[in-house]
């Protein structure tokens, strides 16, 4: 039976407006878990203020996003296959994903120093806006992409991957 490519491309346009509803629906949870961050707070901890504890409010931000973008990965996780459904790959998995985002939190840190950032002064602020940077940046791409260097040197480099022999 022949497929009409009207058919096709009115099911690859259907595709691409729930992929962008999604997208949509996931930033407005992350907007929205980022509001909670700034009053939750307030009622279980005396004296909270974004401005005087502002450490404890990038952290709890930082934790709020995590868990926003790690709920929605598990809602909407693509098919694994029985390979990947074992324990063994996904702790394996899961250890590189947090090697990742640690390797990222340390590279955004030495960037912000080489950009004028107090180097001894304050280091715990310096490094948890670079805490904050990489949940912003790299918790999504870990979740969709996975510890994958190929998938993200595909995703993030210009022409994509090009392996020339």
């Amino acid at each position: 039976m022949p497929v009409d490519p009207g058919q096709i491309a009115t099911q690859e346009n259907t595709m691409k407006d729930t992929d962008i509803k999604r997208l949509l629906y996931t930033h407005l949870l992350c907007i929205f878990s980022i509001i909670l961050s700034i009053f939750i707070p307030s009622l279980f901890l005396e004296n909270f203020s974004i401005l005087e504890t502002h450490l404890t409010w990038l952290c709890i931000c930082s934790v709020c996003v995590t868990a926003v973008n790690l709920v929605l990965y598990l809602v909407v996780k693509p098919n694994a296959s029985s390979r990947r459904s074992s324990l063994s790959y996904k702790v394996t998995r899961f250890l590189k994903c947090c090697i990742y985002f640690l390797m990222s939190c340390f590279s955004f840190h030495i960037i912000f120093v080489l950009y004028g950032a107090p180097l001894i002064e304050l280091v715990l602020e310096t490094f948890l806006f670079a805490v904050t940077l990489s949940t912003f940046t790299t918790v999504p791409c870990l979740c969709l992409l996975g510890p994958n260097i190929k998938a993200w040197l595909r995703v993030f480099s210009r022409n994509g991957l090009q392996i020339v022999p």
